[in-house]
């Protein structure tokens, strides 16, 4: 992690430390990052805990409010302590301001304003969706990527212009990850680690491409038909539940779960390639950067990957340290605006659940 920066940002005199707190969703996680003064970075600590609900279910506002005020503390001392830092060492304390869902954002907001008047430290708002591009640009070392952010609540295709990261597409109705978990719910996936990482492990033992909607408009995507389409099959009398291993019925009869999920994850993520292959025609650029906690799963990693190399280019991804929400993320955006002058007046610390990407001032490149 330590590269040079190419960007306007002032060089350091000396270590700059931020404390990064995320909570939009059923992530809550609290990281510590660094600048140093000869322009590289070190993630300090990321730490992370993860509200889970049975299996069929999704997780509310409410009870994903009371898990976060539940964890906070301990979550945030973790990872002080595997920092090595006191609340003395920090510059900043950094907080989502947006998007996400109401109730959660507000109980972690809570938290940073009550550090901030304790500590006597400023705070600085982070937009999330720019929060998953910064992280994965300075863990990728992507220069100016077509970035294709894909999550639980937002599916985007970006690009950089004149300090402001330009949406070029985005999903029309739900989320990819949204579309994801239903239909995790619908076949009574475990949400243990999460319902999309199931849905995943389920597909690579799929052997059946069933005929699901392919709804690309433009640049932008539709993905509430393909759901509604791909819940309806679980009703067809060739759709069986359990694995038919033993029984003697003919196998072109059989529609499983697992062909389902290797359908849905093939016909959207063809769609989400589309698009940004599109993107990336339009500025010219041979870089894809895949944010988001979907941006973990290894197929869309893989077609691409098929795509940028018959462009003669390169996708850049993380793992799911980096990919799945995360306080670190948060740090090193807020960190980044912090070094440019930006502050959040504890006035102006409210939280919304639609912040929209192209709203921030990206003051920090050129």
């Amino acid at each position: 992690m330590g590269r040079t920066r190419t960007n306007p940002l002032q060089p350091l005199e000396k270590p700059c430390i931020a404390l990064g707190l995320e909570g939009s969703a059923n992530k809550l996680g609290a990281g510590v990052i660094q600048h140093s003064p000869d322009g590289s970075s070190v993630v300090l600590s990321n730490i992370r805990h993860t509200y889970i609900t049975p299996p069929g279910e999704g997780f509310q506002p409410r009870d994903t409010a009371l898990h976060h005020r539940q964890w906070a503390m301990n979550v945030i001392g973790q990872a002080m302590k595997a920092a090595k830092v006191g609340f003395a060492d920090l510059d900043c304390i950094c907080f989502t301001k947006g998007p996400g869902m109401g109730a959660p954002l507000q109980s972690v907001v809570i938290v940073a304003r009550t550090l901030s008047l304790m500590y006597g430290k400023p705070l600085v708002g982070v937009n999330h969706c720019v929060g998953h591009i910064e992280m994965g640009r300075e863990i990728t070392g992507a220069q100016n990527p077509v970035v294709l952010y894909v999550s639980g609540g937002n599916t985007q295709v970006i690009a950089y212009s004149r300090q402001c990261y330009r949406i070029f597409g985005e999903t029309l109705d739900i989320a990819v990850g949204n579309c994801l978990d239903r239909f995790a719910r619908v076949i009574n996936l475990s949400n243990d680690p999460s319902p999309g990482y199931n849905i995943e492990q389920e597909a690579k033992r799929g052997k059946r491409l069933v005929s699901l909607p392919y709804a690309t408009k433009g640049m932008d995507v539709s993905l509430s038909g393909i759901l509604t389409s791909v819940e309806a099959y679980t009703l067809d009398k060739k759709f069986r539940p359990q694995s038919q291993e033993g029984t003697t019925t003919s196998e072109e009869n059989i529609i499983t779960p697992q062909d389902l999920c290797f359908s849905l994850q093939e016909t959207v993520f063809a769609m989400l390639v589309e698009i940004t292959e599109r993107a990336m025609a339009h500025i010219g650029s041979k870089e894809v950067l895949i944010v988001g906690g979907v941006g973990c799963n290894e197929r869309l990693q893989e077609m691409m990957g098929i795509m940028a190399k018959e462009r003669g280019g390169a996708v850049f991804a993380t793992d799911e340290r980096f990919c799945i929400d995360n306080g670190i993320m948060i740090a090193q955006a807020g960190l980044l605006a912090y070094r440019m002058g930006y502050r959040t007046p504890l006035s102006k610390t409210s939280c919304t659940q639609r912040f929209r990407t192209d709203e921030v001032h990206v003051a920090w490149r050129a």
